[in-house]
């Protein structure tokens, strides 16, 4: 029996689980992936933002803006890659000049550092965007984050300080006997006292599972391209259009990676996991970052991919306890900026889980930091003190991204044990460069059966059945 269980451990239910072990509760994650940050959360923008596109007065534009204090903060005590990161929305005409306009307006009165530049002032910062850009609006309140080392890491703490994650378990149905909720999974059965809908895109599914059918569904899907590190310094801002009624348009950023992003595009799913590139629609991305940035290498592109935004028939969030099913609480329709707003929507939880009677009392012994070695950052003399220290620090498996084997075992020596290649990738970098794992593949995929006493064909390269391997190695033979 959990006090609160958490279904779904994206942003939203790993910052939930972060804020929760905080207090002498028990609490539970059910997660239907094999690891975590495995939705939306590892295919977005990566983008905090600012908070001058949300209408003034709403739960959005107050959350985006707390959301992405909180989000420093947690940055810096959990070792997450961030990095403050300027932006632009260009206007093409003075027809768009009134958007940015009412774009400044809106950054104003949600208490954002926002100004209107013309169109010298704009290529004076980033001398890259195009002369046909008469004006921009302009902030440094925005950022750039690893999305899923972010979640990633609120859910490792979480985890350290007691919190259970129960992976692959998706959630089936859900029936309340008294004040409490029975959870069927496609494993067990589990009870609470309290549940958390942080499922994303299929939170309104769950909702309806105890009789809320409030919510619609209008997932939109979203392609990207990554660009090799060539390009990752042409821009120094995240480089917007105008929005419009599909969003925030084709945005053109860097990455705390050192590489550049283009997208997304929008067009409606009915499938959530609807995350395959289409090879006729994704070229259309580039015309249009050309129009912002008409000096990008298309050439240098080493990656696609697509997310899907958890989009309802509503403009705001939809967060509250559901009037129909005291003590469940609704964390759904979190699309941008969801992201930038993941820990402060995690307090508006705590602060309905109190108001719906659970007893909270904070913790006296509380585990709130997590440091991650980084081989690629470090200066030569702390590279050699390293490898004195642990020989598998001087074995480079990635050499793209220069990182090494010691970095791949930390990571599945972590409170949340990774068991793909992927899941490597998610944490260390590993085939995120211009190879895209074609040298450190089969070293990762070895090193994840080694450490893990596992058969090479039993290791996956993302979710369950993406099989690298079949028939039977030698190891299999012997046995």
């Amino acid at each position: 029996m959990y006090d609160v269980l958490i279904i779904g451990c994206g942003i939203v239910g790993s910052a939930v689980a972060y804020e929760l072990s905080k207090y002498q509760l028990s609490v539970g994650i059910l997660e239907k992936y094999n690891d975590v940050a495995n939705g939306a959360t590892k295919a977005n923008s990566a983008i905090l933002h600012a908070g001058y596109d949300p209408h003034p007065g709403t739960d959005m534009a107050r959350l985006n803006t707390l959301g992405i204090k909180l989000a420093k903060e947690i940055c810096e005590k959990l070792d997450v890659e961030r990095r403050e990161c300027p932006s632009f929305v260009l206007a093409f005409s003075e027809e768009e000049m009134k958007t940015v306009q009412t774009l400044y307006e809106r950054g104003i009165a949600n208490g954002v550092n926002v100004r209107i530049l013309n169109g010298d002032e704009v290529r004076e910062i980033e001398p890259e965007i195009s002369k046909e850009v008469v004006g921009a609006l302009y902030s440094e309140d925005s950022a750039i984050v690893d999305p899923w080392g972010y979640a990633i890491a609120m859910a490792e703490v979480a985890v350290t300080n007691g919190v259970v994650l129960h992976r692959e378990n998706k959630v089936r149905a859900i029936k309340k006997v008294g004040d409490i909720f029975r959870v069927s999974t496609n494993r067990d059965v589990y009870e609470a006292r309290y549940i958390i809908n942080a499922a994303g895109a299929n939170a309104p599914q769950i909702n309806a599972m105890v009789g809320d059918t409030t919510l619609q569904p209008r997932n939109l899907s979203g392609q990207y391209y990554v660009l090799d590190k060539a390009e990752g310094k042409r821009v120094n801002s995240v480089i917007f259009c105008c929005p419009n009624k599909d969003g925030k348009g084709v945005l053109v950023s860097p990455t705390v990676h050192g590489n550049m992003i283009v997208g997304p595009d929008a067009f409606e799913v009915f499938d959530s996991e609807t995350v395959a590139t289409d090879a006729v629609t994704l070229p259309a991305l580039k015309p249009k970052a050309h129009r912002s940035v008409p000096g990008i290498n298309f050439r240098e592109i080493i990656h696609e991919y697509a997310g899907v935004r958890p989009n309802t028939q509503f403009d705001e969030f939809y967060i509250k306890e559901l009037e129909t099913c005291p003590h469940f609480i609704a964390l759904a329709g979190i699309k941008s900026p969801g992201l930038s707003a993941a820990p402060a929507i995690a307090l508006d939880a705590i602060k309905l889980l109190k108001k719906a009677g659970l007893n909270m009392t904070k913790k006296v012994n509380y585990v709130d930091s997590r440091r991650v070695v980084r081989f690629r950052k470090m200066n030569d003399e702390q590279r050699r003190a390293l490898i004195a220290r642990n020989p598998l620090y001087g074995r480079i498996i990635c050499r793209c991204e220069s990182v090494t084997e010691g970095e791949i075992v930390d990571a599945i020596n972590r409170p949340i044990v990774p068991f793909s290649v992927d899941a490597i990738k998610r944490r260390c970098n590993t085939g995120m460069g211009r190879c895209q794992g074609g040298f450190c593949g089969p070293r990762v995929h070895e090193i994840l059966a080694r450490e893990l006493g596992m058969s090479p064909i039993d290791i996956m390269m993302d979710e369950n059945k993406t099989f690298i391997l079949t028939g039977r190695t030698k190891e299999d033979k012997k046995k």
